[in-house]
């Protein structure tokens, strides 16, 4: 008996699945059968806490059956190229939210809402569509944490440091997961590194949780907003985010805060060699600081002024939101949203300025705006000596005319991108607020915005429509965007193998 026409097209789409594409189902399927092992204590906990999985034994089931089935059908060794390190990457961040929705589904969460929650958890946005916190467990809010934490050291890199098994394709997945001039690397082989971040990430984590019970925050409470405090995600399991907190909490977070975005690596290096210059010879590091700095005493000043608050408030509050917005963690010590619009504007300008490369800050990323402002500066010169050879310098390195050209195509899609999905929301919600502050804020995976979804607000009033962007924008905004386009780029596919 032969084959219809369609019949025979299907045949061929799964004998091509079948023999190419050995790179991208081994990885991900290593991927998500790590993440059932985690989902099955997730829902050990919940069982012991609640009397039920919580929905975290379908997640631990979906992402160990399909996961062994994925790696059991690639087994073949391949070594990836540069693109398919990249497609791998891309996948893994939408495909594990896609498994990952399932306890907020239990909890009674829509089909659009669970993956809101689940994508703003691994790229760590911290935008929230929850209205009624008792509606989720404790085991939960942890879940959610947890989620933040494993998206801000990133997922590659986790997974890098706990199974070597990826051999060749760790060292360009790693990379993959870092932005600045020129990659680099601090030790000799890719696991090395990926465990000293892991390591400098453990501390800080430490650090949060430990300082936290000091302040006087319960356990459960002090273990979540630790998870999310580190990765710059801004998931509390306290409504009113860090208002309801002391000043010491609030204080011990914007230290933790403040080394969430700047480069990891950069710190590994400094604890390693023990030489804290390190930092302080970084430009990117030197620029980041005095950002806050600057922006921080500003904030201080119009709130003492403006609002009359005492000294130790008004500094608090003026660093705490610096910090929190521009590394795009999202926590928030006092409702801005009721702020004068002035400094709602500082504070979006913010959101576009980011924490440094390499870190778990959102953003553009500091390091790009810099060569942006070099660049700017050299072309000026060269109108006035247009025969002079001006190389751009940053540090002692010089810049290739490479990177300039991918920090500009990096910034032309982040700008049409960001435009596209205002005037999307704005027709949908009808508030220009709402729509340029949460778009700004999923794409720089920030979290909060103003209006409506502010600090004290919630996502989950926003149509299906507008929550369907914000969704994509977070993907897009964690991923740095050039790996969501290779997606949609037919000639992408064409050259996996």
């Amino acid at each position: 008996m032969g084959f219809s026409g369609v019949e025979s097209h299907k045949l061929c789409i799964w004998r091509r699945f079948a023999t190419k594409y050995y790179f991208l189902r081994n990885v991900i399927g290593l991927f998500w059968v790590f993440a059932g092992a985690v989902f099955a204590v997730f829902a050990l906990a919940c069982w012991i806490f609640t009397g039920s999985a919580g929905g975290f034994g379908l997640s631990a089931l979906l992402a160990a059956v399909l996961g062994f089935a994925l790696y059991r059908s690639a087994r073949t060794p391949v070594e990836p190229m540069g693109v398919e390190a990249l497609v791998a990457t891309a996948l893994i961040w939408i495909s594990l939210p896609l498994i990952g929705m399932m306890p907020y589904l239990a909890a009674g969460l829509s089909p659009i809402d669970a993956i809101f929650e689940a994508v703003s958890g691994l790229t760590t946005t911290g935008a929230t569509i929850l209205t009624d916190f008792e509606a989720l467990s404790p085991v939960h809010f942890v879940y959610r944490g947890f989620t933040q934490w494993v998206g801000g050291i990133g997922v590659t890199v986790l997974f890098i440091a706990v199974l070597p098994q990826l051999a060749v394709a760790g060292r360009q997945l790693f990379f993959t997961e870092t932005t600045g001039v020129q990659k680099e690397k601090l030790t000799p082989k890719v696991r090395q590194t990926a465990n000293g971040v892991l390591r400098v990430y453990l501390l800080w984590t430490a650090v949060a949780f430990l300082g936290y019970m000091a302040g006087g925050i319960g356990i459960y409470e002090a273990l979540a907003n630790a998870l999310a405090t580190v990765p710059a995600g801004g998931f509390s399991p306290n409504p009113q985010s860090f208002a309801s907190y002391s000043y010491l909490t609030q204080w011990i977070a914007c230290l933790v805060m403040f080394f969430a975005g700047v480069n990891f690596m950069l710190q590994y290096r400094a604890v390693r060699e023990r030489k804290s210059d390190f930092l302080l010879m970084d430009p990117e590091f030197r620029a980041y600081a005095v950002l806050i700095l600057g922006f921080g005493v500003a904030m201080a000043l119009w709130l003492a002024l403006n609002q009359g608050q005492g000294m130790i408030p008004a500094l608090t509050h003026g660093f705490f939101q610096t910090i929190s917005i521009m590394t795009g963690t999202g926590f928030a010590s006092a409702d801005f949203a009721q702020w004068a619009i002035p400094v709602q504007i500082v504070l979006l300008g913010l959101m576009l300025i980011g924490g440094s490369a390499g870190s778990a800050g959102g953003g553009v990323k500091v390091v790009r705006w810099i060569l942006v402002i070099k660049h700017i500066g050299r072309e000026l010169k060269r109108a006035l000596h247009p025969h002079a050879v001006l190389n751009l310098r940053y540090g002692t390195r010089t810049v290739g005319e490479d990177v300039l050209r991918s920090v500009f195509a990096f910034l032309g899609l982040y700008v049409v991108i960001l435009g596209a999905g205002i005037l999307l929301i704005s027709v949908f919600e009808q508030d220009f607020v709402v729509a340029i502050s949460s778009a700004m804020a999923c794409l720089g995976n920030v979290g909060p915005g103003l209006g409506a979804v502010g600090p004290m607000g919630s996502f989950g009033d926003l149509s299906v429509v507008s929550k369907a962007t914000l969704t994509f924008l977070m993907w897009a905004g964690r991923l740095e965007l050039i790996p969501v386009f290779l997606l949609f780029y037919p000639e992408t596919w064409r050259s996996l193998r």
